[in-house]
């Protein structure tokens, strides 16, 4: 089933608020905090569609430098991977101590649905690992973060190792999901949800089980630090089905419960704070080497 016959009509009031929410974080960040032209490569082209591009944020020193790959949120629908308060405090943080940080776009709804979104990340990863190589990094070295349905599409990815296989996607560190929206899929659509949920899935019980990371996963899978919103209803108990069952197939996994908005959790991330500390002590602990 294509993404056009499972939309639903206008969303409403609550995808309403979350537009609001959002719209905050949809400006570029202004020249003056941008890096310099020598330290960035921007809008790499991993396909044919002007979506399907990244930028590369690259530290002084790139020779076997680790990468933090980031994928944005918005709802399977919206979002850009230079917003304003998403990506300018995680490059800056991070390439001075010596990472690459890699933000990227892809299709989005409503011609591109969830499923086929995964695979524009895969398509991504793969291009980002030659990219990085190209440059003296260390294409092994990559963790992958994503944030709400960018957290989704890094944890189907993580779940389906023959999806990562299909685009040559090299093995990675770790896998970090910053407030994972859907990644329980089938319970978040059978049970209360907005009707952005319904837009994305639509109504098909197998669409939902192959969308959803938690249905999918079967194997062992990199280190899995999951940060979830313990405000929130349903953020916390579906990252902790999603982490307990990548611990019985011998994943390393790690739940974060913050007391943050799931806003928070994704702009206060990169910033010098303590949550960004837990979350570089992980990094640390599977190898990625940041100074500082």
């Amino acid at each position: 089933m294509n993404a056009a016959s499972r939309r639903s009509p206008w969303p409403g009031l609550g995808f309403v608020l979350l537009l609001a929410v959002g719209a905050v974080f949809r400006q570029p960040a202004p020249a003056a905090a941008q890096a310099s032209a020598a330290s960035e490569r921007r809008e790499v082209a991993y396909g044919s569609h002007p979506a399907q591009r990244f930028d590369v944020y690259l530290p002084a020193q790139t020779k076997g430098a680790a990468t933090i790959f980031y994928v944005h949120g918005g709802g399977w629908r919206r979002g850009d991977k230079a917003m304003r308060g998403l990506i300018e405090a995680k490059q800056k943080r991070w390439t001075a101590a010596d990472a690459i940080v890699i933000s990227t776009n892809y299709r989005m709804l409503p011609d591109t649905d969830p499923l086929e979104q995964a695979r524009d990340i895969a398509r991504a990863v793969a291009k980002a690992q030659d990219t990085v190589a190209a440059l003296g990094g260390d294409p092994e070295g990559f963790v992958l973060m994503g944030h709400s349905a960018g957290a989704h599409l890094v944890g189907l990815l993580a779940a389906s190792p023959k999806m990562a296989g299909e685009f040559g996607v090299k093995p990675w560190r770790a896998s970090v999901l910053l407030d994972g929206g859907a990644i329980d899929t089938e319970a978040t659509m059978q049970g209360r949800h907005l009707p952005l949920f319904d837009d994305a899935f639509g109504k098909d019980p197998a669409y939902w089980r192959a969308a959803s990371p938690v249905a999918q996963i079967g194997a062992k899978t990199a280190p899995v630090l999951a940060v979830c919103a313990s405000g929130r209803r349903d953020s916390c108990p579906a990252n902790r089905v999603f982490l307990d069952k990548a611990a019985r197939y011998g994943t390393r996994t790690q739940l974060l419960e913050k007391p943050m908005s799931p806003m928070e959790i994704n702009r206060d991330l990169g910033e010098d704070n303590d949550y960004t500390r837990e979350v570089e002590t992980f990094l640390r602990s599977v190898g990625m080497v940041l100074r500082g």
